[in-house]
């Protein structure tokens, strides 16, 4: 590569990096995603859409654990506003108290459409230490 074709990739790289951090659900919605704890390795977000409430588009970049405070049925949008998931669809959905996975998302919203609120604790994992068994249970990011 030329040193001009490398200085167009860094602008390019330097665009993305931007606009994901600018899409960090604690940037893109602060209303809904608060941050309870942080370090170089993990991200400690709470989570709380009451029903009927949606989310501003946001990514979250670093997959990690769902602790499940109340659950509600919720449909998660991508940026061009199709559906990724309804959770109706789901084969099992989680109980509260429950732990689960919840892979690396790209840019989305989420809509309440339950009645109850939708309240969880994600764990993130930054540096990706911590392999996914496929024993645990997961969350799709969408559906098939």
């Amino acid at each position: 590569m030329t040193s001009q074709q490398d200085l167009a990739q860094s602008y390019r790289l330097l665009f993305v990096i931007t606009r994901l951090d600018a899409l960090d659900a604690v940037t893109a919605a602060p209303e809904h995603h608060k941050v309870l704890l942080e370090d170089d390795r993990i991200r400690v977000l709470e989570t709380l859409i009451h029903p009927g409430d949606e989310t501003r588009v946001h990514t979250h970049i670093w997959g990690g654990y769902l602790l499940i405070l109340s659950w509600s049925d919720f449909v998660r949008y991508d940026d061009q506003r199709n559906v990724m998931l309804e959770s109706k669809n789901l084969a099992q959905t989680p109980e509260p108290g429950t732990a689960i996975w919840a892979p690396p998302l790209p840019p989305h919203s989420l809509r309440n459409v339950g009645n109850r609120d939708i309240h969880v604790i994600l764990t993130e994992i930054k540096d990706g230490s911590l392999p996914f068994s496929s024993q645990s249970a997961s969350l799709p990011a969408q559906t098939a």
